[in-house]
């Protein structure tokens, strides 16, 4: 089974790694972006039947800083 979590910093806090992407697309001519937050994608092969639980237990324990990320998991 094959799981896709997405990571991404939460609305408000501060994403300097985006900010500084939004910079550079600026400097190499890419006009109108306002925006950029960069996130994290991990992908994990897992034992048939892993229960989405145990996923959100990885998630919540290593996978993302909860304080300051919101994660999502998909089951591909």
């Amino acid at each position: 089974m094959k799981v896709r979590v997405d990571v991404m910093l939460k609305t408000g806090v501060l994403d300097p790694q985006g900010e500084a992407v939004r910079h550079a697309l600026g400097n190499l001519g890419f006009d109108g972006v306002e925006g950029v937050r960069q996130g994290k994608v991990i992908e994990l092969e897992l034992a048939a039947g892993t229960s989405e639980d145990t996923v959100k237990d990885m998630c919540e324990k290593l996978l993302a800083n909860t304080v300051i990320e919101n994660y999502t998991i998909e089951v591909l």
